[in-house]
């Protein structure tokens, strides 16, 4: 696809941040560049770094109460990237007031701590028609969305089964309730969940084990559509490893991302000429030969900055644009956060029990 440049849009929306931080800085702000965005203010607890903020990026005003910009500004949008308070995230409150101040919000992954939060701003949205997208990054690498693309074919046919691999540790049933003890798996747990339910969609059950020497545990999942599904949290692996694997099966067809760059599609095909017993050669035939997709880096290509191969980007240009065309997001959105959430609860559960997912 061919990205447009900021300078290059008719329209922009006219956005607010709040947080000034060195995620944010990294890689939210810079994602501007690519986006229908006019940055107009820009808000943080510490005055002097907003100001920073606002003469790096180039919105008009700074401020130190978000309530304050909410109140003075004439936004469609606002920005939300923050820390936790007592190891809770702050989103919901903050999306709550944005909405009713008239905005629509993106805000940064965990979206809250409990469903019964993500609830509270679906009520909102339904009553002030504003809508939250939420920064599940993964389901917009490239790969991943071309998993989408395959697993819709009629080729692929129905997705029966899916793998998912992901370096996160759960901490031990004792500690499950104590959310201090459980940030980590919080901050992480949204990766593996949002892939699982845009690829699958909505999860009924789910069984897992967990191992007492690095907190990995071994999950299986069945969904609404009938499918099944195994998700590894691989606590323990190297650091030097490649951090994730995604493998969805259909019928007589399977398709693999590793590293979340290295995507092949194994389209349906015989394993060699001649049957079992008689086949002198492993390769087939070439109108079902594998497809093989991976970047180079060599060139200055946008899909070579790493604000569009983590997915930042993608995201930022899809929720702006929403915005921009006043329709809600059918992807990442508050709907897709509630069923993370709830993933997240159910891993409060002790392993060894199948626990249904309402």
């Amino acid at each position: 696809m061919s990205i447009k440049f900021n300078f290059e849009y008719e329209h922009k929306i006219k956005a607010g941040f709040i947080g000034c931080g060195g995620h944010s800085f990294r890689n939210i702000y810079p994602t501007f560049q690519y986006a229908p965005v006019n940055l107009v203010a820009v808000c943080d607890f510490d005055k002097k770094r907003a100001e920073t903020y606002k003469s790096f990026f180039g919105a008009s005003r700074s401020y130190s109460n978000y309530l304050e910009m909410l109140k003075n500004e004439e936004l469609d949008a606002v920005f939300i990237v923050t820390n936790y308070d007592d190891a809770m995230p702050r989103y919901p409150k903050l999306a709550i007031d944005a909405m009713n101040s008239g905005c629509n919000v993106w805000i940064e992954k965990p979206p809250a701590s409990s469903s019964n939060e993500v609830q509270q701003m679906i009520d909102v949205s339904q009553n002030t028609g504003k809508f939250v997208m939420v920064g599940f990054k993964k389901i917009f690498f490239t790969a991943i969305a071309k998993i989408k693309e395959i697993i819709g074919s009629e080729e692929f046919g129905t997705p029966s089964s899916i793998y998912v691999r992901y370096p996160q540790g759960l901490p031990e049933s004792k500690d499950r309730d104590n959310p201090n003890k459980m940030l980590g798996f919080l901050d992480h747990i949204g990766h593996p969940g949002s892939v699982l339910h845009y690829l699958m969609g909505k999860i009924n059950t789910i069984y897992f084990e967990r191992e007492k020497y690095n907190g990995g545990t071994i999950a299986v999942i069945t969904f609404a559509n009938g499918g099944i599904g195994c998700l590894h949290l691989t606590s323990g692996q190297s650091g030097t490893s490649p951090l994730e694997r995604v493998e969805v099966i259909g019928a007589g067809c399977n398709v693999v991302v590793e590293n979340s760059i290295k995507l092949t599609y194994y389209r349906r095909g015989e394993r060699g000429p001649g049957g079992y017993g008689r086949s002198g050669s492993y390769i087939g035939k070439d109108e079902s030969a594998p497809i093989y997709w991976e970047p180079e880096f060599s060139l200055g290509q946008l899909y070579n900055k790493g604000i569009f191969m983590l997915g930042y980007a993608p995201e930022i240009i899809y929720f702006s644009e929403c915005v921009l065309n006043n329709t809600y997001p059918d992807k990442s959105n508050l709907e897709t956060a509630l069923e993370v959430t709830k993933l997240y609860e159910a891993y409060k559960n002790s392993e060894g029990q199948k626990i249904y997912i309402k």
